[in-house]
């Protein structure tokens, strides 16, 4: 099958372009979830934030988008699992399940689900629908998440948002960019050469 045949078929997405078979997406799901993981170790800390700004969310974002709802989902599961497991690849280092953060995690393995959903749909083909699954997918994440801090910090409401949601919107709306920019342009690039 072409490249030019698969990128205008319906319902496919970047990893599709890729031979099938079963050895592929193996690779895939563990390539995701590893790069989520060294994704994580990127982080800024900022006094007064729940967590660090890391580049843990954009790669969740990214392998979903990429490799579609059930390769997303796989590969975040994975990189829940593993970092459940005792693998120190949850930010900072981190892992297990006890963290106050650790809503957060949750919050990507659903929100790769939708945006590479999304994804199957077309979101990644043009920049305003990805801008629009990018903003979905942070949304899901921020909603799993903060009522998980809450949870876990016993803080409130107000105090969970200041200090779990907001400071974050930023290099969130930079991540979109970034992912609005790469994405179609990467099918733009796929159509050339088909």
């Amino acid at each position: 099958m072409s490249t030019a045949s698969v990128s205008l078929r319906p319902g496919a997405v970047l990893a599709d372009l890729l031979p099938a078979s079963r050895v592929r997406d193996i690779a895939l799901v563990a390539g995701g979830a590893a790069l989520t993981g060294l994704a994580a170790q990127v982080a800024v800390h900022v006094d007064g934030l729940a967590a660090p700004i890391t580049g843990q969310t954009f790669a969740a974002l990214l392998v979903g988008t990429a490799l579609g709802a059930g390769r997303g989902f796989l590969s975040l599961a994975l990189y829940t699992l593993v970092g459940m497991a005792g693998v120190p690849w949850f930010a900072d280092g981190a892992s297990g399940a006890g963290g106050a953060t650790f809503g957060y995690v949750l919050g990507m393995l659903l929100a790769s689900t939708l945006v590479g959903a999304l994804a199957r749909r077309g979101a990644d083909r043009s920049v305003l629908r990805m801008a629009g699954a990018m903003v979905l997918g942070s949304a899901v994440i921020y909603a799993v998440g903060v009522p998980y801090l809450m949870a876990a910090t016993g803080m409130s409401l107000g105090v969970a948002v200041a200090k779990g949601l907001v400071p974050f919107l930023i290099g969130d709306a930079l991540k979109a960019a970034l992912a609005m920019g790469v994405l179609p342009a990467a099918w733009k690039l796929v159509g050339r050469r088909g």
